[in-house]
């Protein structure tokens, strides 16, 4: 139904205005009286061999939403009703920020593909955290961070550590958003001395909490093996607790979609079935090259059950879930715990 009738539907409209009808819609569903058991009973799979547990944190299940469906925590609950094993925020920075200018996400329908530069568009840290206080499940809630547009990279550490300290009772872990290519200047912060510089500040923070939280490291699937070897020893240097891999591409090679149209569209990240190989190749080099020696959590390009299957064997120990979502609908997220069951991992 989803995909034959829904999506159909959705579709035929601007894809960041098909997004924001979409949450509305869903908050109009499962304000119905029965609409949560019904989603659950259709996409929900608990098995305790589906369990994982990371960095002191039990998983009911491996597949994650990715950050940027909901940024600003608005409907964590009707996705934690899905099927979802945790649900990740953001990317949030200190204050609110509109973004990019539209049209600023556009659809690569026979690429099974989107490509985004919405510029870390959001509310601000207070009104997530307000709807964070009054959520009715308990999921399991990543907080992704970033920093604001006008900040500069000199000043960026301010940034995440005030999202940090503000975020810190409300969510489970941390991601540091170093990756995205549609904040100026971002992508330099993944450079060995200003990443490592900006972690030991968080992981500071972080060993003057009673009980500290996990902090992960998204990284982008751009960086040279070179590259990918720092982030290795970054992990052991500032003894961080895991990588996210990956953020979306800047490349666009290979795509079907003909090249006056990706010219049209311009700059942005690209998700989706285009990015599968790669993020899967930097998840096996991080796991082969360091021996297994931190978690990594799996993105990109998961279309099916497969993708997944793929990600999990070539070393993640979970995955997250964005343009998938959008192209397969909630139903993936079960034929992946199924599959998952299934293939015994």
């Amino acid at each position: 139904m989803y995909k034959s009738l829904i999506r159909s539907l959705l579709f035929l409209l601007p894809a960041e205005k098909a997004h924001y009808i979409t949450f509305k819609l869903a908050k109009f569903v499962f304000s119905i009286p029965g609409a949560k058991s019904i989603n659950q009973g259709l996409f929900s799979l608990k098995n305790k061999k589906l369990e994982r547990e990371l960095f002191g944190i039990k998983f009911p299940n491996p597949v994650g939403l990715a950050a940027g469906f909901d940024k600003d925590a608005k409907m964590i609950d009707e996705f934690a009703s899905l099927g979802f094993g945790f649900i990740e925020i953001g990317t949030l920075t200190p204050k609110s920020q509109p973004g990019n200018p539209q049209p600023r996400l556009f659809r690569l329908r026979q690429d099974e593909a989107i490509i985004n530069r919405m510029g870390f568009n959001n509310e601000g840290l207070q009104p997530a955290i307000e709807r964070l206080k009054n959520r009715k499940s308990k999921v399991i809630v990543g907080g992704n961070i970033g920093k604001n547009k006008v900040t500069p990279n000199e000043e960026a550490y301010k940034d995440y550590e005030t999202s940090f300290e503000e975020l810190f009772d409300y969510v489970d872990y941390f991601v540091v958003n170093v990756s995205s290519p549609n904040t100026p200047n971002l992508r330099a912060l993944q450079d060995k001395e200003p990443l490592t510089n900006l972690l030991n500040g968080l992981m500071r923070l972080n060993k003057e909490k009673d009980t500290p939280k996990p902090i992960l490291l998204k990284i982008a699937p751009d960086l040279t093996n070179e590259q990918l070897d720092d982030i290795i020893e970054i992990v052991r240097e500032t003894k961080i607790d895991g990588i996210i891999a990956t953020n979306t591409t800047i490349d666009r090679s290979g795509l079907k979609t003909d090249e006056s149209t990706i010219s049209d569209i311009g700059n942005g990240g690209l998700s989706g079935k285009p990015l599968k190989n790669r993020s899967t190749e930097v998840i096996r080099y991080l796991h082969d090259k360091s021996a297994g020696a931190f978690p990594i959590i799996g993105v990109g390009g998961i279309m099916s059950a497969q993708d997944a299957i793929e990600k999990l064997e070539a070393g993640a120990s979970l995955i997250q879930l964005y343009t998938g979502f959008i192209y397969e609908g909630p139903s993936l997220i079960k034929k992946i715990n199924k599959a998952i069951l299934k293939r015994g991992l």
